[in-house]
């Protein structure tokens, strides 16, 4: 396993330094506190932070937009690896010791997580853990969207906004890798540069064209299968201009706004499929069968190099503000973590 767990405590600390939200607000109001170690439950690890991911959820709960769900850490961070130091009631994998990566519904901008044990995954040989806590939120929401509530097939093309994001550019790499066509759209031309290095078949910069008749005009006027939408608000409409007839939208973020006007006959003339999800919500049943079918047939490609997150920068578990900034700051390409014992 990455990193040896050789470094771990034989006896484990009454408390930790955490993360907390002093008050909905800008990035400022992230502050280092100690808190009581928690202590894992029945079907529960404790997981000694090596990194924790930063996400677009972890901000929009920073603003008080988005409260965790009853009965989780009101610590914000929904990413982590490191290695497992405690186990709860009833859980014989992973072990204690072992280096895992774990989606968690809260708590991972601390320096020590609990997650639920069929959550976790463990990472392989040759992978560092600032790639693998890159890797759950992403992983789990993409995989989710795009090939359950969307079920994209090879030969098929999606249209992605937010190419460069860490949705994004690991929507890239798994359309890649399951022979997806792929359109992107990025808010410049150097980002559009970009997202084709990592491997988009086009980009468009939304802010320099209409990306309606680009898509157009990219494929010959047939449009997309998929739209993979992270915006909502006035882009449904132009969205559903892009898609084929049967064609499939899903959201999964609303930064555009929440709320969108179109015309449901198009809907039923054209027999589209407008869907979206969360994540952090669900049941921990469902999470631990999205994380069994990733484990049979995405997870195998992180250790054969074929799937890794794009990074972009480190911050200190004490400088989240800083990340928060410059996830903030839209500048970022792929994903941004921080590190606690890394």
């Amino acid at each position: 396993m990455p990193d040896s767990s050789d470094h771990l405590p034989g006896v484990l600390p009454p408390t930790m330094v955490a993360i907390g939200i002093a008050t909905p607000g800008g990035p400022e109001v992230l502050c280092a506190q100690t808190v009581p170690l928690p202590v894992p439950g029945p079907g529960q690890v404790l997981i000694r932070v090596a990194h924790a991911g930063v996400n677009r959820p972890d901000v929009v709960q920073r603003q008080g937009f988005y409260p965790p769900p009853p009965g989780a850490s009101p610590i914000p961070g929904l990413e982590v690896a490191g290695h497992v130091v405690a186990l709860g009631e009833g859980v014989a994998f992973p072990a204690k010791g072992m280096a895992v990566a774990a989606l968690v519904n809260g708590g991972g901008y601390a320096q020590f997580c609990l997650a639920q044990a069929d959550h976790c995954l463990p990472v392989p040989d040759g992978v560092p853990l600032a790639q693998a806590a890159a890797l759950p939120e992403t992983l789990f929401t993409v995989w989710h969207n795009v090939f359950e509530r969307a079920y994209a097939r090879d030969g098929e093309t999606i249209l992605i906004h937010g190419g460069t994001s860490g949705i994004g550019t690991l929507a890239i790499t798994l359309a890649r890798l399951f022979a997806i066509t792929t359109i992107v759209t990025c808010g410049s031309a150097e980002k559009c540069a970009r997202a084709l290095d990592l491997g988009a078949d086009h980009a468009i910069d939304y802010k320099a064209c209409d990306f309606v008749a680009e898509v157009a005009a990219i494929t010959e006027g047939r449009g997309v299968d998929i739209v993979l939408d992270m915006v909502a608000g006035s882009y449904v409409s132009r969205n559903l201009k892009c898609l084929v007839d049967d064609g499939r939208h899903v959201t999964i973020a609303v930064q555009g706004g929440a709320r969108a006007e179109i015309n449901m006959a198009e809907v039923m003339m054209r027999r589209l499929v407008l869907t979206g999800s969360t994540l952090r919500a669900r049941s921990n049943a469902f999470k631990a069968a999205l994380a069994a079918e990733i484990a049979e047939h995405a997870w195998p490609m992180v250790g054969e190099g074929l799937l890794r997150p794009v990074m972009d920068t480190s911050f200190a578990l004490t400088d989240a503000a800083a990340a928060h900034t410059r996830m903030e700051s839209g500048e970022h390409v792929g994903k941004i973590v921080l590190d606690v014992f890394g």
